[in-house]
This record gives C-alpha cells, sequence and structure tokens, in this order.
C-alpha cells in the first residue's frame, strides 16, 4: 500500500497534487462545520420542542431555555413585531453554516475535474516524447481520474449534510413559528 501511493505521489502532476490536498482540507473543514452545527441544532430543537409543549399544555409563557425568551423579556411586550424580529434572528442563527457547505457542495467536483484534466494534459505530454502504449495511457488517465473521484466523494457528502442542516434549521424555526403563534393567539 504504501508503494502504490508513493508511486503515485512520483507520477501524479503537482497541480493534482495540490487539488488533492485542497479537497483534504475541505473535507475536514466540512466535517467539522457539519458535526458542529449538527450537534448545536439538536440541542436547540430539544429546547425549542419543550418550550412548544409546555406552550400547548396551559404555559403562559416559553421555556426560559428559548429563543423567544429574551426578546419577550426586552421588549417587555408580546407583539408581532417583536415576535417576527426573534424569529428573523433565529433564522439567521440557525443557518449558519449552510452557506460555506453549499459552496463545497457545488464546487468540489469542479476541482477534481481540474486536478483530472491537468493529470490528463501531462500524461499525453509524456505520450508525444516517449514511444507511449497503452499501458503508459491508461495508468495515467486512471491516475488522473482519482482527482475527480475524490471531488465527487467531497460533494457526495457537503451535498447531504447540507441538506440535513437544512431541514434541521427549517424544523427549528417551524418550532419557533408555532411558539410565537400561541403567544399571539392568547393575548387576543
Amino acid at each position: 500500500m504504501t508503494n502504490q501511493l508513493l508511486d503515485f505521489y512520483l507520477k501524479s502532476h503537482p497541480v493534482t497534487i495540490g487539488v488533492l490536498l485542497l479537497l483534504s482540507v475541505y473535507f475536514i473543514i466540512l466535517n467539522w462545520v457539519y458535526f458542529y452545527r449538527y450537534f448545536f441544532l439538536s440541542s436547540w430543537l430539544v429546547k425549542e420542542n419543550n418550550s412548544l409543549e409546555s406552550l400547548l399544555m396551559g404555559s403562559t409563557s416559553v421555556n426560559h431555555d428559548s429563543f423567544l425568551k429574551n426578546f419577550l423579556k426586552s421588549s417587555g411586550n408580546n407583539s408581532k413585531e417583536i415576535l417576527d424580529l426573534a424569529m428573523l434572528a433565529a433564522t439567521k442563527e440557525a443557518t449558519k453554516g449552510l452557506s460555506i457547505i453549499s459552496v463545497f457542495a457545488s464546487t468540489t467536483p469542479f476541482i477534481g475535474l481540474f486536478g483530472t484534466v491537468v493529470s490528463i494534459l501531462d500524461t499525453f505530454s509524456h505520450i508525444g516524447q516517449t514511444n507511449g502504449s497503452m499501458s503508459v495511457i491508461s495508468s495515467g488517465v486512471s491516475d488522473a481520474l482519482v482527482a475527480t473521484a475524490s471531488g465527487i466523494f467531497v460533494a457526495i457528502f457537503a451535498y447531504t449534510y447540507h441538506q440535513i442542516l437544512k431541514r434541521k434549521s427549517f424544523d427549528l424555526i417551524s418550532f419557533l413559528q408555532m411558539q410565537s403563534d400561541a403567544i399571539l393567539a392568547r393575548k387576543v
């Protein structure tokens, strides 16, 4: 295995190695952002779900852990404008990190493709300089396609993570909206 990796490193174009390193950094950042946001949103969802349940069971106010509590406490009244402001702030907070994940999902296949194209160009350059056989072509192309496969690999995770976090954010905002509607309904 070590010999194969060393052989791949020595045969590959420096741009391809750079692309693979960049995709590795993307993958590390992607996983860090995803897991941080996933656990943050999950714990926030539990708090808002508990607050919504207590409101539905007859409580006159949201729980002290609810995101809405700070807005309601600071304003002194339960107006629609204050609750709308709280919803906007919650949406902003809940969707943090989605932009970077979306950028990774859309750009990583192209980064991988760039590494593949450069590596294939390098392979054809070597074929022109030597008496290239089919084994030289197939070896060069197969090594080049590693960059594309890596780009697609990272993109699959990025897209999946984006969809999961987007759904959790939607659920969270829905819980907050239901709490807001319950508070306003009690006011009337």
